[in-house]
């Protein structure tokens, strides 16, 4: 069958406009937020059911056609690009909140829900969904769950993961399959669910998902603290952590809050140069909590550990503290910044982020380094910015060659070369140094018994063989 037979046969599985095969869209849909590889699929289809997604899977197995999941396209690892002549299947049109339960305190979501479309829906019944990152305004549900997304405050309340009641999913055969069905306590085997979590559909595609929400918090309350190095962040985390029930921890560098101030619509949280920012978050229910993070505050600058610091008095001021913190991935992207997006245990960060920066700074002394990152578990940033002078794919070449070194740092200290972004393509090569051989045939296996004839997002978290 010709590509334009098989397309025109596409194109009677789902609504009628609903494929696109123009160039525009074909770039649009092809890619996420990575700039490392071109897209070139040959069509985008939007599914408006089940029943049309399990129709374009069945229809891709007859065809030994690839498919690759598109949901908000804000991922960091490549694992929604279509480079290779794929169809995309994109979920914009499958973003209804199907079902609200007040008692189990559950929401059923198809997997198009825009993150922030779910965390107002939440708010408009007085409760509260936690997972939240700066792509929160246009990521989507599945993609989430895809990914297992974590963000900024994982410190408290876990990742995606921890969020998923239940999940229906038609696997890489065209099957449906509902998974846990929304049970807080299920023991019958194998959770099927938790395979699906984290694996970047590259098992089967997310139709429908069951998220959990919590209650909403009282008076959140940041205080932003200026240190005078990096080693005296983790005693500043352990003393707030042991007075106060933290939602979040975070921090930044004195170069990521350079490039916030040069945008010129954040202001500055305070006058004192500090090299490292903590930005941390709790509830300040009562003013005894309150009173305890000032006291806290007090000791911390008082062991030499904080220069200077401010705490939030409004809604607006909490606002403007998280800014700078939630818009550094944007506002460095202006330099077409080379992401890694690593992890190790929270005892072992400041000797982690020694040793990177020294193979960093010994190799690429002319780069400019931003680091930041979610402190509180463990999760760093390293984003080194291109020159001006460097072509893309110069200084992708380049940064490429440190890759190695970082990761045999993450090996050395049993991280992970993926804190939550995934792994996609642009990890894809280094899996080995966060998980065994053995893991990765299992995995493999794994996927050939849902996906046996390949045609789920290939060539994402391991090589196409």
């Amino acid at each position: 069958m010709t590509d334009s037979a098989l397309l025109d046969e596409l194109m009677t599985l789902v609504e009628p406009g609903k494929m696109l095969t123009d160039a525009a869209s074909l770039e649009a849909y092809g890619k996420d937020w990575t700039k490392h590889f071109a897209p070139a699929p040959r069509a985008v289809v939007f599914p408006k059911s089940t029943e049309q997604v399990q129709a374009i899977v069945r229809w891709a197995n007859q065809h030994k056609v690839a498919l690759v999941p598109s949901g908000g396209r804000t991922g960091l690892s490549a694992a929604a690009v279509a480079a290779n002549g794929e169809v995309v299947v994109s979920f914009d049109y499958m973003n209804q909140i199907l079902a609200f339960d007040e008692f189990d305190r559950t929401v059923v979501c198809q997997p198009g829900v825009v993150t922030e479309q779910l965390q107002n829906f939440a708010e408009d019944k007085g409760l509260y969904y936690p997972v939240d990152f700066a792509s929160a305004g246009s990521s989507q549900i599945g993609g989430n769950i895809g990914t297992n997304a974590g963000g900024i405050k994982v410190i408290r309340y876990g990742m995606t993961r921890n969020w998923v009641a239940g999940l229906k999913v038609v696997t890489g055969k065209g099957e449906l399959l509902e998974l846990n069905k929304d049970l807080v306590k299920n023991a019958t085997g194998y959770d099927l669910r938790q395979l699906f979590i984290g694996a970047e559909g590259t098992l089967g595609f997310v139709v429908e998902a069951t998220m959990r929400l919590d209650r909403a918090p009282n008076n959140l309350t940041a205080m932003v603290l200026g240190t005078p190095d990096f080693d005296s962040i983790m005693p500043v985390l352990h003393a707030f952590r042991d007075k106060l029930d933290l939602t979040a921890f975070e921090f930044f560098s004195d170069k990521a809050l350079a490039k916030i101030m040069g945008r010129g619509d954040v202001p500055a949280p305070f006058d004192t140069p500090c090299p490292f920012y903590a930005l941390l978050e709790f509830e300040a229910s009562n003013e005894e909590v309150a009173n305890e993070a000032l006291a806290t505050f007090e000791h911390c600058v008082e062991q030499g550990w904080v220069l200077d610091g401010v705490m939030s008095q409004s809604e607006q001021q909490l606002q403007n503290l998280w800014k700078l913190r939630e818009y550094i991935s944007e506002t460095i992207s202006h330099w077409t910044p080379y992401k890694n997006d690593i992890s190790v245990t929270v005892s072992k960060v400041p000797a982690f982020l020694r040793d990177i920066d020294a193979i960093v700074e010994q190799n690429y002394p002319d780069f400019e380094v931003v680091w930041y990152g979610h402190i509180g578990d463990g999760n760093l940033h390293l984003n080194i910015l291109k020159p001006d002078a460097l072509s893309k794919d110069e200084f992708f070449a380049k940064c490429t060659k440190v890759n190695k070194w970082v990761f045999e740092i993450v090996q050395k200290y049993n991280g992970s070369i993926s804190a939550e972004h995934g792994v996609g393509m642009t990890k894809r090569d280094y899996l080995t140094y966060s998980r065994s051989p053995a893991e990765i045939e299992y995995m493999k296996a794994v996927k050939a018994v849902f996906d046996p004839n390949g045609i789920m997002n290939p060539g994402k978290i391991f090589a196409v063989e």
